[in-house]
């Protein structure tokens, strides 16, 4: 079964169940400064999740491009990726653990769907823990189905929630494969040592409320958030032991093996073919984060940083291959052909992709330059010391300072016949890994985005400062991307040269007008297609459902200053916003600039 047979079967599926589908949304997530990329599907349904009701109904079902980093270092193993696509079903208050196991176990299982022998399958199950019970609901239900391998597993398995300190959470159900040709004993199951059960799908039950005082209450409304990944369930299906020997990555692998002249084993021991899945999984992300309608471009900080780790990984893993050089632009070319049917937008942004990737590719070139001089520079001091042992430290140094690989510090040590001190070297990269983890916090991790009172707010803020914007500079200032916090937003937008004092003024001022007008903030649900006749902006790129929510901020629908479709949330009217204030202009990207504002 292929990917887009995958995708195709799900869909109706669920279609077929009473569900509504809607559309995969960006990478880059909106106004959730809690992660850099859309991590899971049900990142962009949060807000209906929390209780807002959605366009398209209490059932929903899509497929959705996601990106997580958390793992990079595993990547090149059997599952590991950083791209991924997710198929997901949602219940927003509507069926909740028994209708969403059973379908789960029909569409696994039925010879109408995937077919699945019973007899691979596995579950785990939230074993409970001090105020919240096991979930013995749930195993009841897989064992009624005829499942027999159920393992009950504490909460780092089997539990989400809530992303921050409080909000709702629960237990969730995960349903695995195995791998081999029987289990290795009458006791094997998920969480066996043999470690070949493979998860495929998941069900989270958000059953609970957890409060300020960390006491977990029952939710009125209980919601189902499911997610399967595509690649690894094409792996099983196919009877394939890796994600990379599946029809997704045939193309991009002969692609690597074409342009490193070399040959792919299927056998992650081999570093050669570590490399060339290492080179796969980071060009298709690439790919996808500069091909997404929010693209960003490789920086030094935030999902641009990501972006940029992952081309010079690939880079350094095409010089291992080769090392007089290979580009990653006719790898990425494939990876477009491949998905473009899928998503339009890599075809749109082909000239986009190529280009920054050449760019960046160029840029690590001489990265890799600056490190080799800066070695040469310490070799005469090095080849004092008669151990000819080169420490970890100057080596984490030139990797800390210069982006150089530590492979290629041994390189040039060997070809001086010096070692590098790798133990030295690790500790002063773990340390480093560890820094980062502590500062980003949160910015790596899935979540929840701010639902509380100022980021709603900043929320509204966010839609007079987009029309203030077009009154001041004109139409074609339209919004590039947001990113909200409870302190602060921040706004980039199509402009090509710096604002002027007097226009930062004039964008100041009119948003303040219309905040002490004190208008009010209207909600009505229409097609996409009435918004757009109505005046609504929406934003370029974006994929919307059938239905939409339209936000109108005036004295009457008909006569506002703003109307957009915005999935929310919104404060009821401008005047609790407080003083509009501009504290930053500045450059964001080429055509893009970036306003950073407060309300006080």
């Amino acid at each position: 079964m292929t990917a887009d047979e995958l995708r195709k079967k799900y869909v109706d599926f669920f279609v077929s169940k009473g569900h509504a589908q809607i559309q995969g949304k960006s990478l880059l997530p909106e106004n959730d400064p809690t992660v850099l990329f859309t991590t899971a599907g049900m990142h962009p349904l949060v807000p209906y999740l929390l209780g807002e009701e959605h366009p398209a109904g209490k059932r929903l079902v899509n497929f959705q491009k996601c990106i997580r980093t958390g793992d990079i270092e595993a990547v090149g193993d059997a599952s590991h990726l950083t791209f991924f696509e997710m198929l997901g079903n949602w219940s927003l208050g509507d069926y909740f653990k028994e209708e969403a196991i059973k379908m789960s176990f029909e569409f696994l299982t039925s010879p109408l769907w995937l077919n699945i022998p019973i007899e691979k399958l596995g579950v785990t199950v939230f074993e409970g823990e001090d105020q919240i019970p096991r979930d013995d609901e749930s195993a009841a239900i897989w064992k009624s189905l005829g499942i027999e391998r159920i393992s009950y597993l504490p909460r780092e398995d089997n539990w989400w929630g809530p992303a921050g300190t409080t909000g709702p959470c629960g237990p969730d159900t995960e349903m695995f494969y195995y791998m081999g040709d029987s289990p290795c004993s009458p006791d094997c199951k998920p969480g066996c040592s043999c470690k070949k059960w493979l998860e495929i799908w998941n069900d989270v039950f958000m059953q609970y409320n957890k409060n300020a005082q960390g006491a977990y209450e029952p939710l009125s409304r209980k919601c189902v958030d499911t997610g399967m990944g595509i690649e690894r369930t094409v792996t099983v299906l196919n009877g394939k032991s890796s994600v990379y020997d599946t029809t997704i990555f045939e193309p991009i692998i002969a692609a690597i093996e074409k342009a490193a002249n070399c040959k792919y084993t299927s056998k992650a021991d081999i570093e050669a073919d570590k490399s060339i899945r290492i080179i796969a999984d980071h060009t298709r992300s690439a790919t996808f984060i500069l091909g997404d309608p929010k693209a960003v471009s490789p920086s030094n900080v935030g999902a641009g940083y990501v972006l940029r780790r992952l081309i010079r990984r690939a880079v350094r893993h095409c010089r291992k291959l080769n090392p007089d050089g290979m580009s990653l632009s006719p790898i990425s070319q494939v990876v477009i052909d491949i998905f473009k049917n899928t998503y339009p937008e890599l075809e749109e942004n082909r000239t986009f992709i190529i280009g920054e990737l050449n760019k960046e590719e160029a840029k690590f070139m001489e990265t890799l330059q600056k490190g080799e001089h800066e070695f040469e520079k310490l070799l005469p001091n090095l080849l004092k010391d008669p151990r000819k042992i080169m420490s970890g430290r100057l080596a984490f140094k030139l990797y800390d300072t210069y982006g150089f690989p530590i492979e290629l510090t041994e390189e040039l040590a060997a070809e001086s016949g010096m070692t590098v001190n790798k133990e030295e070297f690790d500790e002063a990269f773990k340390k480093h890994q560890e820094l980062s983890r502590s500062q980003s916090g949160q910015a790596f991790k899935g979540g929840l985005g701010d639902q509380g009172e100022m980021a709603v707010k900043y929320h509204t803020a966010t839609h007079l400062l987009h029309q203030a914007l077009k009154t001041v500079l004109g139409d074609h200032a339209a919004q590039k991307g947001s990113n909200i916090t409870a302190e602060r937003l921040r706004f980039d937008f199509t402009h090509d040269t710096p604002m002027t004092a007097d226009e930062i003024k004039k964008t100041e001022d009119l948003v303040n007008e219309q905040i002490s007008k004190n208008l009010q903030i209207f909600m009505e649900t229409m097609s996409i297609e009435d918004a757009k006749k109505s005046g609504a902006i929406a934003l370029f790129g974006e994929k919307y459902e059938a239905q939409v929510k339209v936000y109108t901020i005036g004295s009457s629908i008909n006569d506002f200053f703003t109307k957009e479709v915005c999935g929310g949330p919104h404060i009821e009217r401008t005047g609790t916003l407080g003083i509009f204030k501009i504290q930053k202009e500045q450059s964001s990207s080429a055509g893009v600039r970036r306003i950073r504002a407060v309300l006080n």
